[in-house]
């Protein structure tokens, strides 16, 4: 048996760059940080001759070109598993379209474990690689690279997406007490609206290939304020950070009108009235969490509490995308 698991993750500045649409005329840059919540993949070796697939659905197939999941699909594809006798089954602590990245940490979480049944090693870069290989270009998903990345790395990490594909990455250069501050201080409330972020992101991706003037001068504005973003937690002024979190949050409403709706303004109007210092929609837009930087938590929590909303506690995550049981 082989267990995987691949973080979830939280942006800090900048995303929106790491789309190919957009990093491919300009670069990309931005900063993101993994969390201890999880996708975790099993594989088990069966002793009946089909492949059975675990998910939302149950399958059973001879061969896997007949298997419906495409990620699945491509990726016993692509690591070259073919045989039958396995079983393949996942789970997650957050669900799926939330804006946490969780097909980007499924992605990951996956091939790490095929690449375990095949005794492969792999660095995370290539990992990340070939889920954005899959996801992007064998799938045509209009997504970007953060999240395969973030999910295999772990940690805080800067990245910068190069116009010919290539990924720099490099960690946060941020001190002890920042990151405990940090982390203490970002609080996460779902709104309770899951949602796909494909409309969002095609609706973006088809505006900057057109060279539409105000997406794009939208994301040179963020792309500056996810270095502003680096400056402010390297320097330790998560005052800024906050601030700028905000500014984020107003620019990124801009990019569509489906970004955000009159129920979600509401919530995070509350929270700045309430002890936020800033904030955002986490992932595309459309729902899933809201992230606020508080320093008078207990009154952000009290005023969240009751509008309804739920929070998830967290930690961050330094270890990426490992196998944790292998027998």
């Amino acid at each position: 048996m082989i267990i995987t698991r691949s973080p979830l993750r939280i942006s800090l500045g900048g995303g929106g760059t790491d789309l190919p649409s957009y990093y491919e005329e300009h670069s990309g840059f931005l900063v993101a940080a993994a969390i201890d919540k999880y996708v975790y993949i099993t594989l088990h070796r069966t002793f009946v001759q089909e492949l059975i697939v675990k998910y939302s659905k149950l399958e059973r197939v001879k061969a896997v070109e007949e298997v419906e999941h495409p990620i699945i699909r491509e990726a016993l594809k692509l690591v070259g598993v073919d045989a039958p006798y396995l079983e393949i089954s996942s789970l997650a602590d957050i669900p799926a379209g939330t804006g946490l990245g969780s097909s980007g940490s499924f992605t990951t979480a996956l091939l790490k474990a095929l690449h375990a049944w095949k005794m492969n090693l792999v660095h995370p870069a290539q990992l990340a690689e070939q889920a954005c290989d899959i996801e992007i270009n064998r799938l045509g998903e209009p997504i970007g690279k953060q999240d395969q990345y973030i999910a295999a790395y772990g940690g805080i990490t800067c990245f910068k997406f190069m116009p010919d594909g290539r990924v720099e990455a490099w960690p946060l250069k941020i001190s002890e007490e920042t990151l405990y501050n940090l982390e203490d201080n970002l609080l996460l409330f779902f709104t309770g609206y899951s949602r796909t972020a494909a409309s969002i992101l095609t609706e973006q991706k088809s505006k900057t290939l057109a060279a539409d003037r105000s997406m794009v001068d939208n994301l040179h504005f963020v792309k500056d304020l996810g270095r502003q973003s680096q400056k402010a937690l390297e320097s330790g002024n998560l005052e800024e950070f906050g601030r700028l979190m905000d500014v984020h949050w107003q620019r990124k409403k801009e990019r569509s009108g489906n970004m955000s709706n009159p129920q979600i303004n509401e919530w995070y109007d509350r929270a700045m009235a309430n002890g936020a210092l800033g904030g955002k929609l986490i992932g595309a837009g459309g729902g899933g969490f809201l992230m606020f930087y508080a320093e008078d938590k207990a009154k952000l929590r009290r005023a969240m509490r009751e509008s309804g909303l739920t929070e998830v506690r967290f930690r961050f995550d330094f270890e990426g995308t490992r196998v944790i049981i292998q027998n």
